[in-house]
């Protein structure tokens, strides 16, 4: 019989070499926990994981090629055990919704302490989910959980280029606009806003708005 395996396998995806070191020199204090691999984009991201797959990734929510939010979608589709903890500076609202709807498991600050990562590693591990305390405290674990479990949700069953019209639409163009900036028709922008209206189960495009905002369904501006 194989003896149980000792530790908990963890993959660190940043693109700043030294906070990966010192992410990975934290967690080599741990005997529990050992870090498997790094990468410093979203396109190394997924060659990794079509070999190897950690129990839990810690993606910077920041990153290039792919970005943290567009990865975590991709990861939990593709690998659905994979735990995801969210490495950012942004305490943006916004953000933390984006990241949960996608399916993050945490939400971690990069100004919280050594102590705190390890916390929240432990949390994931258990099962539960994180939030960073410099975030607001009204984000309980079942608000979290409403997030991350909600599979129904319309931004899942959103085209590339219909959250593309969607962002436009938020920031305010009309549909010559958008189809000049994404090289389209008009009319194949109004097909594109229809069926946001639909997936979104909103009247007009004002409601949209109000709910893409509202909800986080949006990729926030820095």
């Amino acid at each position: 019989m194989e003896a149980k395996q000792r530790y908990y396998t963890i993959l660190l995806a940043d693109d700043h070499t030294l906070i990966r070191h010192g992410i990975r020199n934290l967690i080599s204090n741990n005997p529990a926990l050992k870090v498997i691999g790094e990468v410093g984009d979203g396109e190394e991201l997924l060659e990794f994981l079509k070999t190897t797959q950690p129990e839990l990734l810690i993606l910077d929510i920041s990153m290039p090629k792919l970005t943290g939010i567009e990865a975590v979608s991709r990861v939990k589709k593709l690998y659905p055990a994979v735990k995801i903890l969210m490495l950012t500076m942004h305490k943006n609202k916004q953000y933390f919704y984006h990241a949960m709807s996608a399916g993050a498991d945490g939400y971690l600050m990069k100004e919280d302490s050594d102590e705190e990562l390890l916390l929240a590693i432990k949390r994931i591990q258990d099962g539960k989910s994180y939030l960073s305390p410099f975030l607001s405290q009204d984000f309980a674990d079942d608000v979290i959980s409403a997030y991350r479990n909600n599979r129904s949700s319309p931004f899942e069953t959103l085209t590339k280029r219909e959250r593309e019209v969607l962002n436009l639409v938020v920031e305010g163009h009309t549909s010559k606009v958008m189809g000049e900036i994404l090289c389209l028709s008009p009319r194949t922008i109004d097909h594109h806003r229809a069926n946001l209206l639909r997936k979104f189960d909103m009247k007009n495009s004002v409601d949209l708005v109000n709910f893409a905002v509202r909800n986080g369904f949006v990729t926030p501006s820095d």
